[in-house]
C-alpha cells in the first residue's frame, strides 16, 4: 500500500484473455497464409498469361498459314476458281484440303470460292449424276476415310457459311433453286446433294452435322429468313433448306441408319418444331415428318423428355409465341396425318397424348372468339353470363387458331379410335383391367381433361359425345372397377405422379361428356330406348358419383380451396395438380349428379335416397348452417347429398337467423295494409310496391274491408296476414288476369304476351316475385303450381330440349320427329324462323341472323331443334322471368334456394298433399277449456274431419290456421301448435247454437260442445264455407 522504494514497473497483464506472444503468433500465421495465396495466384496468373500468349501466337501462326495457303490457292486455282475441273475434287488433289483449311465464312472472298465450288457440284450432278466418282475417283473403298472426311467437312462448311451470313443474305435463305441462283441457295442446294440418301457417306456426314448442332443452326437460319418469306408466293417447289431438312430428319440413329444419337436439346424436335408455323414455310417437310416411322420416333423422343420433366426447349421468341406452344401447334398439325396411317401403333397414340397433355397444360385457356352456335350447340346466354371472368389470351391469335384447328373432330376421332380400337365396350364385369386398357384410359383421360380446361368446349364436346366410343368405354371401365372394388390400375398414372384415387381421371372426362349428351338427348332416348346408358347402369353411376363426391368433399378435402368454374389450369407441381383435379372432379361430378336428379324427378327410376350420402348425420347438419365450414361448402356445391328434410330445416334456420339479425319481427309494426276484398290485387300492388326492402322484411298487418266498405272484425296477429297472402296469390297468379298461362298439366308460367294485356306488366311481375318471396320468407305455403322450366329461372338456370314437353308436348313431338327424320330435311322447306301467336297476333322472329334465308338441312337440324326449344323455354319469357326474379331476390337470397332443385323448390312454395295428414295433426294438438284427447266431443270432431273431402279438409285448415296447406315437415313444426278450446261454459241450447270460430294467429279452434256428430259436422261445414272473412269471430 505504501511506496516500497522499488523503481521497477509492475508486470502488465493483458485483459483480452490471451498473451501478447500468442497474438503475435496468430498474426504471423495469417500473414504467412496470405503471402502463400498471393504467390499461388501469381503463379496461376503467369501460367494463364503463358497459355493466352501461346494460344494467341498459335492463332496468329494459323492465320498466317491460312493466308499463305489462300494465296497459294489463288495462284493455282484462281480467285473465282477459274482453273478448277473435276480432277480437283479427287483424293489426290490438294484443292479441297487447302480450301477447307483456310476457309472463313466471314471473308467475302472465301465465301465466293465456296459458292463457286457448290455451283460446280450442282452442274456436275446435273450432267453426270455421280458424286462418288467426283470425290473418290475410280476406287472409293480404298480412299473411303479421306473422302468421307472431306465431304463431311465440306458439308459443314456450307451450312456454317449460311448460318454466319444469315442476316446479310436473309432474303435468300428460304428460296428454291428455281427462284434464284443466289449464294445461299447454292450452298444449301449443294449441301442437299452431299447428303443424298443414295450416297455411301450419308450417315457419317449427317452424323457429323448433327454433332455440330446443325438443327440449332438451321433454326436460326429459318428465323432469319421467315419474315422475308411472307412476301413470296408459294409455287409448289421445295426450298433448298427444306430439302436439306427433309434428308436429315430420317437419320434417327435407328436401323438402318447408323448415325450417332445426339442430345435431345439439339434435336429436330426441340430446335425446329418450336419455330412458329413451320409447316407453312415447309409443307413438303410436313409430309416427310408425318410419315409413320419418323413421327413415331420424334414423338416418342418428346414423350421421354416429358416423362422426365426435362425442359430442353430454346428461348422463347416472344411472350405471345412461346416455344412450347409453337411445338404443340406443329406436332398437332401433323398428328392427324400420322394417326390416319393404317400402321399407326397404340404406343405412338399414347406418346402423342402424353406430349399433347404436357404442352396443353402449359397454355393459358383459349376461348374461341365470336363463337357461333354449331350443330348440337347447347350453350345458352345464361351459361355465358354466369359470371366467369375470362382470362385475356396471351398467345398469338394465329397460333391459337392453329392449335384449335388441329384438335378438330377428325383428330379426336382418330386418336380415340387408335387408343380404344382394341378395347370392347361390352366386356363382362368379371374381367379385370389389363395394362394396355389402363394405359389407354390414362392417356386419353389426361389429354381430354387438360383439353377441356384449355380449349373451347363446344368445339370438342359434341364429337366426343356422339362420334366416338368414349362414353361406353369409360363407363365399362368404371363399372368393372366399381363392381370389382379395384381402382388401383390408375392410382399411380404418369399424369398425376403420385398416389391418387383411380376414379379421378376417368370421372374428370366422363362427367362433362356424359353431361353434354344429356343436354341433347330427348326423353324417349333416355327413358324408353335407354341411350346411351341403361337405367340400371345410371343407378350404378349415381352410386359411384355419390361416393366419389363424399370422399372428395368430406373425407379427403383438398388442401387448396375449391376452384370457380373458369379456373382450370394446373401447374406442373404434382401435388397442386392432384388437388386441382380433385376440385375439378368435385365440380363436374356434382353438376352431372344434379342433372341426373332432374331426370329422376321427371320420371323416377331411382329412389331419392340413392342421391343421399351415407355420412350425413346430426353433426353434419349442425355444421352446415355455419358459414365457412366444410359441411356448409358441401351444401352449396352438392346439396343433393343431404336429405331434403334436413335441407328444409337448414333453410328455416337461415330464415330465422336472418329475421333475427335484421329485426324483422320487432314488436312495433310499421306497415298496415287496408285491403278491399273485391280489389285485393290492386290494393296490395299499390301499397306493397311502395315499401323498401327493409320494410318488406318487417311485419305487415292487414285489415280487410268487405263489399259494403265496412272494416271486418278481427285483429291481425298474423292469421289475417296469412289469409291475405293466400288470397292475394290466388288472385295474382290466376290465368284470367293474363300475367300467367297454364301448361297442359295446369302448371303456371309467365305469359309471353303479357305486354299485350297490361301496359305495366313487367312492374307486376316484379311485384309478384316480391309477393312469392314474402310468403316464403314468412313460412306461408301458397297453392301455386309452377312449371318446372319457370322455377329453373328462379335458380338462374338454362332450359333445354327435354324441358319442352311440360310446355308444349305437340311441338316437342314435332321436333323429335325432325331429329329422327331419315329423309332430306331440306325438302320440308323449314327455315331458321319461328312464328309467335299471341292473342291472334302473329309475329315472325329469326332464330339466327338472316334466318329467313337459311334453310334447315340434315347438317343443321339439331341446331334448329335446340334453337326452337331455346326460344320457347328461355327467350320468350326472358323479360318476365328477369323482373320476377328481381322482385323475388329482394327477400330470398340465391344461395338459400340453390340447395333445392326445381321439384323441391315447388314443395317449399306449396308444400305437398302428403302434408294434409290429419292423424299427424291430431297427434300434435293441444286442448284447453276442459277438452282432452279422449273427450267425446273431440272424438266426434276428429271423426268428422277424417270424413271430409280433400277440398273441405283444406278449407278447414285455412279456417283455423289461415293457410290451406300444412307445414312442409309436418304439423309438429306448426307455430304455435294447433289447439282446440271449449267455446261455451255450458251445454245450453243457446251455446250449442253458436258456430265454431277460430283465431288464426294462434292456430286456435273454439269449438262448442255439440251433442251429436251430425250437428258438429253441419256447424263446422257452415263455418268453413261461409267465406265471411273474420266477421265470424
Amino acid at each position: 500500500m505504501f511506496f516500497s522504494g522499488d523503481p521497477s514497473s509492475r508486470k502488465r497483464v493483458a485483459l483480452g484473455g490471451r498473451s501478447t506472444k500468442e497474438r503475435d503468433r496468430q498474426k504471423l500465421l495469417e500473414q504467412t497464409r496470405l503471402e502463400r495465396e498471393r504467390r499461388s495466384w501469381l503463379r496461376k496468373q503467369t501460367l494463364a498469361a503463358i497459355k493466352i500468349q501461346k494460344g494467341y501466337r498459335g492463332r496468329k501462326d494459323v492465320e498466317a498459314a491460312r493466308s499463305d495457303v489462300r494465296m497459294e490457292f489463288y495462284c493455282t486455282y484462281g480467285k473465282r476458281c477459274e482453273n478448277v475441273n473435276r480432277h480437283c475434287f479427287g483424293p489426290d488433289s490438294v484443292f479441297l484440303r487447302q480450301l477447307l483449311f483456310f476457309f472463313n465464312a466471314h471473308i467475302d472472298g472465301d465465301l465466293s470460292i465456296l459458292v463457286e465450288v457448290c455451283l460446280y457440284i450442282r452442274r456436275y450432278v446435273h450432267d453426270s449424276g455421280d458424286l462418288v466418282s467426283l470425290f473418290a475417283g475410280e476406287d472409293y473403298l480404298s480412299r473411303q476415310a479421306l473422302v468421307d472426311f472431306r465431304v463431311k467437312r465440306l458439308a459443314y462448311s456450307c451450312i456454317d457459311a449460311v448460318y454466319k451470313n444469315r442476316y446479310k443474305f436473309r432474303d435468300q435463305l428460304i428460296m428454291t433453286s428455281s427462284e434464284s441462283s443466289q449464294p445461299m441457295t447454292l450452298l444449301l442446294e449443294a449441301l442437299a446433294l452431299l447428303i443424298d440418301p443414295r450416297l455411301p457417306w450419308v450417315c457419317k456426314t449427317v452424323g457429323y452435322l448433327l454433332q455440330g448442332s446443325v438443327f440449332a443452326k438451321s433454326r436460326e437460319i429459318v428465323l432469319a429468313g421467315q419474315e422475308t418469306r411472307k412476301s413470296f408466293i408459294f409455287s409448289g417447289s421445295v426450298a433448298a433448306l427444306e430439302c436439306v431438312l427433309c434428308q436429315m430428319i430420317p437419320h434417327t440413329s435407328q436401323e438402318p441408319c447408323n448415325c450417332l444419337s445426339i442430345d435431345p436439346q439439339r434435336s429436330f424436335s426441340c430446335q425446329l418444331l418450336t419455330i412458329p408455323f413451320l409447316w407453312q414455310l415447309f409443307p413438303h417437310l410436313k409430309e416427310v415428318f408425318a410419315a409413320q416411322g419418323l413421327s413415331q420416333h420424334y414423338i416418342h423422343q418428346m414423350a421421354l423428355c416429358v416423362n422426365n420433366q426435362a425442359n430442353l426447349l430454346p428461348k422463347d421468341l416472344s411472350h405471345d409465341l412461346p416455344g412450347y406452344a409453337c411445338l404443340l401447334g406443329n406436332v398437332l398439325e401433323t398428328a392427324g396425318i400420322a394417326l390416319s396411317h393404317p400402321g399407326c401403333s397404340f404406343d405412338m397414340a399414347v406418346d402423342l397424348a402424353s406430349v399433347a397433355t404436357f404442352l396443353l397444360e402449359a397454355l393459358p385457356p383459349i376461348k374461341q372468339p365470336n363463337m357461333e352456335i354449331n350443330e348440337g350447340s347447347t350453350f345458352g346466354e345464361d351459361d355465358v353470363m354466369a359470371g366467369d371472368e375470362l382470362m385475356k389470351p396471351s398467345l398469338d391469335k394465329d397460333l391459337e387458331r392453329q392449335i384449335i384447328n388441329a384438335i378438330d373432330p377428325r383428330f379426336l376421332l382418330q386418336l380415340t379410335n387408335v387408343l380404344f380400337g382394341g378395347l370392347s365396350c361390352v366386356v363382362g364385369s368379371h374381367n379385370g383391367v389389363d395394362e394396355k386398357e389402363a394405359a389407354a384410359i390414362s392417356a386419353a383421360c389426361a389429354f381430354l381433361h387438360v383439353a377441356f380446361n384449355t380449349l373451347p368446349l363446344e368445339r370438342i364436346m359434341t364429337v366426343l359425345a356422339y362420334r366416338t366410343e368414349l362414353v361406353p368405354v369409360l363407363w365399362n371401365f368404371m363399372k368393372r372397377c366399381h363392381e370389382n372394388e379395384n381402382w388401383s390400375t390408375l392410382s399411380e398414372c404418369d399424369y398425376l405422379r403420385g398416389e391418387s384415387p383411380g376414379w379421378l381421371l376417368p370421372l374428370a372426362v366422363f362427367c362433362p361428356v356424359y353431361k353434354h349428351m344429356l343436354m341433347i338427348v330427348d326423353n324417349e332416348e333416355f327413358y324408353e330406348q335407354q341411350k346411351p346408358l341403361s337405367l340400371k347402369d345410371i343407378r350404378c353411376l349415381i352410386v359411384i358419383l355419390r361416393q366419389a363426391l363424399w370422399q372428395l368433399l368430406w373425407l379427403m378435402p383438398m388442401t387448396t380451396p375449391n376452384l370457380p368454374k373458369s379456373a382450370s389450369k394446373a401447374p406442373a407441381d404434382g401435388m397442386n395438380r392432384l388437388d386441382l383435379i380433385k376440385s375439378r372432379v368435385s365440380l363436374v361430378a356434382s353438376e352431372l349428379l344434379s342433372q341426373l336428379q332432374d331426370w329422376n324427378n321427371r320420371r323416377q327410376f331411382a329412389p331419392p335416397s340413392d342421391f343421399h350420402a351415407d355420412g350425413v348425420n346430426e353433426f353434419f347438419i349442425s355444421q352446415a348452417v355455419i358459414e365457412n365450414t366444410r359441411a356448409h361448402d358441401i351444401l352449396k356445391q352438392a346439396p343433393f347429398l343431404v336429405p331434403f328434410t334436413s335441407r328444409v330445416k337448414i333453410f328455416a334456420s337461415q330464415l330465422a337467423t336472418y329475421r333475427q339479425k335484421h329485426g324483422s319481427h320487432s314488436v312495433f309494426t310499421r306497415n298496415r295494409f287496408r285491403i278491399r276484398r273485391d280489389h285485393i290485387l290492386e290494393d296490395a300492388y299499390n301499397q306493397m310496391s311502395a315499401l323498401s326492402e327493409e320494410d318488406l322484411r318487417g311485419l305487415i298487418r292487414v285489415s280487410f274491408v268487405n263489399e259494403l266498405g265496412v272494416e271486418e272484425a278481427g285483429i291481425d296477429g298474423g292469421g289475417i296476414f296469412k289469409d291475405f297472402m293466400e288470397n292475394i296469390t290466388r288472385a295474382a297468379f290466376d290465368v284470367q288476369y293474363g300475367l300467367f298461362k297454364e301448361t297442359a298439366d295446369h302448371l303456371l308460367y309467365p305469359n309471353p304476351g303479357s305486354g299485350l294485356i297490361h301496359e305495366q306488366h313487367l312492374q307486376f311481375f316484379h311485384f309478384l316475385g316480391t309477393l312469392l318471396a314474402k310468403a316464403m320468407f314468412e313460412g306461408i305455403l301458397v297453392d301455386i303450381p309452377f312449371a318446372t322450366f319457370f322455377l329453373s329461372k328462379l335458380k338462374q338456370k338454362y332450359n333445354y330440349l327435354h324441358d319442352l314437353p311440360s310446355l308444349d308436348p305437340e311441338l316437342y313431338r314435332h321436333l323429335i320427329f325432325l331429329k329422327h327424320y331419315k329423309g332430306d330435311i331440306s325438302d320440308l322447306e323449314l327455315y331458321f324462323v319461328i312464328v309467335n301467336n299471341e292473342y291472334g297476333e302473329q309475329t315472325e322472329e329469326e332464330l339466327l341472323p338472316g334466318g329467313k334465308n337459311k334453310r334447315v338441312t340434315n347438317d343443321t337440324v339439331i341446331t334448329f331443334i335446340h334453337l326452337v326449344a331455346n326460344h320457347r323455354l328461355n327467350i320468350q319469357i326472358r323479360q318476365q322471368s328477369l323482373h320476377f326474379l328481381r322482385g323475388f331476390q329482394q327477400l330470398i337470397q340465391k344461395e338459400w334456394i340453390d340447395m333445392f332443385n326445381e321439384h323441391e323448390l315447388q314443395l317449399l312454395i306449396s308444400g305437398s298433399l302428403d302434408s294434409l295428414d290429419f292423424d299427424d295433426l291430431r297427434s300434435n294438438t293441444n286442448y284447453a277449456g276442459g277438452y282432452h284427447s279422449e273427450h267425446y266431443v273431440i272424438e266426434m270432431f276428429w271423426g268428422v274431419i277424417k270424413g271430409f273431402s280433400s277440398e273441405n279438409q283444406k278449407k278447414f285448415l285455412k279456417f283455423v290456421t289461415g293457410c290451406s296447406r300444412g307445414p312442409l315437415l309436418g304439423f309438429r313444426y306448426l307455430e304455435p301448435s294447433f289447439c282446440i278450446q271449449r267455446a261455451a261454459g255450458s251445454a245450453s241450447e243457446e251455446a250449442l247454437d253458436r258456430l265454431p270460430t277460430s283465431a288464426t294467429c294462434m292456430n286456435l279452434l273454439k269449438l262448442p260442445p255439440y251433442r251429436s256428430k251430425e250437428q258438429l259436422e253441419a256447424k263446422l261445414l257452415y263455418a268453413i264455407n261461409a267465406e265471411a272473412g273474420f266477421d265470424l269471430s
